[in-house]
């Protein structure tokens, strides 16, 4: 049985009491053996909790929280994508529809320019039978994701940006891919065992 007053709890070894009469602020609630109502804690930890938010969520967006960030990420790159490859896809996809609805002008953005840089990656001798097959893949990345709940990309094998040799958007160049094996590959060429993605003998510009 709960102890109905502090001298009650303490000869008791209560941590908590019940008086059922309202505190300073009105709640009726237990109350803490050495402290105070736990109702009073509850909200002034909620507020204490909203008032931090608030604070580092506009000092993230600052300049000096985008540099500390791009500092830590440049000191600690390897432990950060170390990180987010075990994050579970579950949780990734969460805060990844969360940051789409925040930033729907940011999310118009990266795609407006990975859709000109696909573009720019295109051969003008690229015909229709291509195109089709290049959608064909993209189709297969979104009902891999929906069945599997393991979020599938279509990847480049020969990047579009490097600082050696820059792949086309062409049939050949992608394949299906999950996210994970994406990010772990990120913008490394592909090794020998990998020559079986260019048929023909066509090499890394398209050419014969």
């Amino acid at each position: 049985m709960t102890p109905t007053t502090r001298k009650e709890a303490q000869r008791l070894g209560a941590s908590h009491y019940f008086t059922g009469v309202p505190c300073k602020h009105g709640h009726v609630a237990l109350r803490k053996t050495k402290g105070a109502c736990v109702e009073c804690v509850r909200v002034e930890a909620a507020e204490s909790a909203k008032t931090r938010a608030e604070y580092f969520r506009a000092y993230n967006t600052s300049e000096a929280g985008l540099a500390a960030k791009k500092r830590y990420y440049e000191t600690n790159k390897a432990k950060v994508i170390a990180r987010a490859l075990t994050t579970p896809d579950a949780v990734k996809r969460v805060y990844r529809n969360a940051w789409k609805q925040r930033n729907p002008e940011e999310v118009k953005v990266h795609t407006n320019v990975r859709r000109r840089r696909n573009r720019a990656a295109t051969p003008p001798w690229v015909n229709a039978t291509h195109r089709k097959e290049v959608k064909a893949l993209y189709r297969a990345a979104v009902e891999l994701t929906q069945l599997t709940g393991v979020r599938y990309v279509v990847d480049h094998i020969v990047p579009l940006q490097s600082d050696v040799v820059c792949g086309l958007h062409v049939p050949w160049n992608l394949r299906v891919t999950t996210q994970h094996e994406n990010a772990t590959k990120s913008n490394k060429l592909p090794d020998d065992s990998e020559a079986v993605a260019f048929p023909n003998g066509r090499c890394y510009n398209g050419s014969t």
